[in-house]
């Protein structure tokens, strides 16, 4: 007798879970836009410069990490292209499979010179960088100290590490003691790693790098900069804040960006060669990612060569900064502890701040409101970041734009 099979009944799709979720996404939306923190894309239609597009009209940047004018420079694309031509437009695989190629040993060779470290090594992100670097370093029974107002990704890269986080308040050298210390006494056999940015994204001061070296070496911890917003704006020919404080040699973990000053994208590590080769066999997000592409190995090559020959293009950078920021100060704005291209207008209330990076783009300035949780609650602020390619008129175009919008929002007299 013939078994016959009925087959498996199919059930319609059902939109109850896609409608669920909608839902459930607005609402969230929704609490997110009642406290003034709903955030959209903004589309650039030109390349990354002084000015540029929006809307088909040319507006002032005052929003870009592109420190050193660097990120539409004609030799950078000239890199890009000639690297794609030779090695065509993708790497094929992670570092260890075979997506080293010669330009990601050749740009490690520039950057550890730059350095002056035996040895440097090239991740995808800054931010992939502190995910691999700090859960290599440090683990479960270990304690990372960590700034408060450390980057997002030195948070994330600690939290990943599973090993105990102590946050001291910012640039806090005595709290800092304190907690290595108390560390010391309590287990003095756990791995200690200290991690801090030298320039703080948000604020744009500068880390007491002197002090917090001379804290590790007491208590016998480790130490990890991110010198992302310092690589290009501080120090001799730009080395950045290790440089700009005499410590070359006393850092052992120094990590930095090609997506700021070097205009392109990317970051690397840069110390000895055992921990090049240490990070190699451990590094999660160096293992399991495709590396880098030609073009932008090729540009970030580029640019390193353009600073070392070019190395008024930071003091120039400095100049801009000091010019913009007094200019903010004598018509009364408060551009908190800022010693660098960074300069936070701290205005606090989240919709006032809204409102005047409206007012801003209305006098066609570009200069972005930074709420929570990128800044503590009560601190939001509009983020300006001078550059290298600004001149004094661009300047002065953009402290114009803010006087009127602080009149208007009776910000300023």
């Amino acid at each position: 007798m013939e078994t016959r099979h009925k087959s498996a009944r199919i059930t319609p799709p059902s939109d109850a879970l896609v409608t669920a979720l909608k839902t459930e996404l607005r609402d969230r939306l929704e609490a997110i836009k009642e406290r003034n923190l709903y955030r959209q894309l903004r589309t650039i239609q030109s390349e990354q410069g002084s000015w540029i597009e929006i809307d088909a009209k040319q507006v002032l940047n005052l929003c870009s990490n592109n420190y050193l004018g660097l990120a539409s420079h004609p030799k950078l694309k000239e890199a890009a292209a000639q690297a794609a031509y030779t090695y065509g437009c993708g790497s094929g695989a992670s570092r260890l499979i075979c997506g080293t190629m010669a330009l990601h040993e050749t740009l490690e060779h520039h950057i550890a010179k730059f350095k002056g470290v035996e040895a440097a090594l090239v991740y995808n992100s800054g931010y992939a960088a502190n995910l691999g670097i700090i859960p290599s370093l440090v683990s479960n029974g270990d304690i990372v100290f960590s700034d408060e107002l450390n980057h997002a990704s030195l948070i994330d890269g600690c939290r990943l590490s599973r090993a105990k986080v102590s946050v001291f308040p910012h640039k806090d050298i005595d709290a800092l003691e304190k907690q290595l210390q108390q560390a010391t006494n309590h287990d003095n056999k756990s791995r200690r790693l200290i991690v801090i940015d030298t320039v703080f994204s948000m604020d744009g001061d500068i880390a007491p790098l002197p002090e917090i070296v001379e804290l590790a070496k007491k208590y016998d911890a480790m130490l990890m900069v991110d010198e992302a917003h310092a690589t290009g704006a501080l120090g001799p020919g730009g080395k950045g804040a290790v440089a700009h404080f005499g410590l070359d040699g006393q850092v052992p973990i120094v990590m930095g960006t090609f997506s700021k000053a070097f205009g392109g994208f990317g970051a690397y590590v840069a110390g000895s060669q055992v921990l090049r080769d240490y990070l190699i066999n451990t590094s999660r997000s160096l293992i399991f990612t495709t590396a880098l592409p030609p073009t932008v190995l090729g540009s970030a090559i580029a640019a390193v060569k353009i600073l070392q020959e070019q190395p008024s293009l930071v003091t120039t950078l400095q100049e801009n900064a000091q010019y913009l920021r007094q200019g903010l100060q004598k018509i009364g704005f408060d551009t908190g502890p800022s010693q660098t291209q960074i300069i936070p207008v701290i205005l606090g209330d989240a919709a006032r701040t809204l409102r005047m990076s409206e007012l801003l783009l209305r006098h066609r300035v570009l200069a972005t409101a930074i709420r929570p949780p990128s800044v503590p609650e009560g601190t939001s602020r509009i983020r300006v970041s001078v550059t290298a390619a600004h001149t004094h008129h661009d300047l002065d175009f953009a402290l114009l734009a803010f006087e009127k919008a602080g009149r208007t929002l009776g910000i300023v007299g």
